[in-house]
């Protein structure tokens, strides 16, 4: 048995290894030219969304009796990933399936799951999330939007930016505060929006991306919902929002990897063919030496990834953020690494619409600030892992 071989074995169950081939084959029906053809006439990639869909893939990591695949976002971290390998990742799966389903799966009334977990999980619905505000920036402790009481129901204020998908999600699961009777302070809470609830407006966001999911400024007036549009308990909003971030950090890493992946891939098919001075380019340490330690950086970055998805799904929570935010940030600098490695690889070829490696550019840099910056992880990682002071 060779040393991959064992590796895998310990790494990943049969079943998971079988996902990740089955998800793998799925991705490379489609591809990356798919991928850009469909951006490029401004549409969804939504032939691939079915196809994952009919396939179980979309909810894998929700619960078996509300039609998902029982299993958890190690699972769905691979499905992410795979299809990112392949060049065409689905954005949305970070949002609805990981983060509102997970919220929904855990925190959710038995109500709301029996309404809202079936069609997330068959991909049917999309559900977008908004968390981040224009002056709270990644502090989810300076959260403005507001709920309070009028009579049974709650009115909801506030604004949020950079929230994808709005256009093509039925309901937001917006953060929220709360005012906490008892002591007067304000406590996160999340609530289920309809997207054409009255006081609910978005705006798009003109971004330099070259994605299909678009991103959105959102401002509710005075948005009226009923007592069963928050999710779960008033009082375990805090635990229940970091429910969610958890699973976000796993899975941009995974969106990552799977991109760092691509990036690579492309660079060293490249390498292998391309020919100057009667030698492929490859046969150069200039150039093998880099992609080499790309290779490197991106196995470093799955491992973490890999052991933060199981302590997540082992419901670990303190251990898990820890690892999310290290997978996260190790994911998105070996991005941005493999990504510009690649492009210089090719050279001026690297630059053309052909190779598909320039729009990398800019997606491989939202790995680094989305959905929290580097510099806010190492802030995480100081004063929880290390104990150090905080400087704020």
């Amino acid at each position: 048995m060779s040393s991959h071989t064992l590796a895998g074995d310990l790494l990943e169950t049969p079943e998971q290894r079988d996902l990740r081939a089955a998800v793998a084959q799925l991705g490379s029906r489609y591809g990356r030219s798919y991928f850009t053809e469909t951006v490029d006439a401004g549409n969804h990639p939504e032939a691939l969304w079915a196809d994952a869909a009919k396939a179980g893939y979309l909810g894998v990591n929700l619960p078996e009796e509300h039609g998902g695949g029982g299993a958890g976002i190690t699972e769905l971290s691979i499905v992410l990933e795979e299809l990112g390998g392949a060049g065409c990742p689905l954005l949305m799966l970070i949002v609805s399936p990981a983060i509102c389903g997970t919220v929904i799966a855990r925190f959710g009334t038995d109500a709301q799951r029996r309404r809202w977990l079936p069609p997330l999980a068959d991909g049917s619905r999309t559900m977008a999330f908004g968390i981040t505000e224009p002056d709270a920036g990644s502090n989810s402790h300076r959260i403005t939007t507001t709920a309070r009481r009028a009579g049974g129901d709650w009115l909801l204020t506030g604004r949020k930016v950079f929230v994808s998908g709005v256009d093509r999600a039925e309901e937001t699961l917006i953060v929220g505060r709360t005012e906490d009777e008892r002591t007067g302070q304000l406590k996160p809470c999340l609530f289920v929006v309809p997207r054409d609830a009255a006081g609910f407006a978005h705006h798009r966001i003109d971004m330099e991306l070259h994605a299909p999911e678009k991103q959105f400024e959102l401002v509710l007036d005075e948005v009226r919902l009923p007592a069963e549009a928050l999710v779960g308990d008033e009082d375990a909003g805090l635990s229940q929002l970091f429910a969610g971030l958890n699973p976000e950090r796993i899975m941009t890493a995974a969106f990552a990897l799977g991109m760092a992946r691509y990036a690579v891939s492309r660079a060293v098919d490249y390498a292998c063919e391309r020919q100057v001075w009667k030698a492929p380019i490859g046969a150069h340490q200039a150039i093998a030496h880099p992609l080499a330690r790309s290779h490197v950086e991106i196995e470093l970055a799955r491992l973490m990834t890999q052991k933060a998805a199981r302590l997540y799904d082992a419901r670990d929570d303190v251990g898990a953020g820890e690892a999310a935010n290290m997978a996260k940030y190790a994911a998105g600098e070996a991005a941005a690494r493999a990504v510009d490695q690649a492009v210089h690889t090719l050279g001026g070829n690297g630059l053309t619409r052909e190779y598909g490696l320039a729009s990398l550019v800019t997606a491989a840099r939202v790995a680094r600030i989305a959905p929290v910056s580097r510099e806010m992880i190492l802030n995480y990682i100081s004063h929880q892992s290390l104990g150090l002071p905080k400087s704020y």
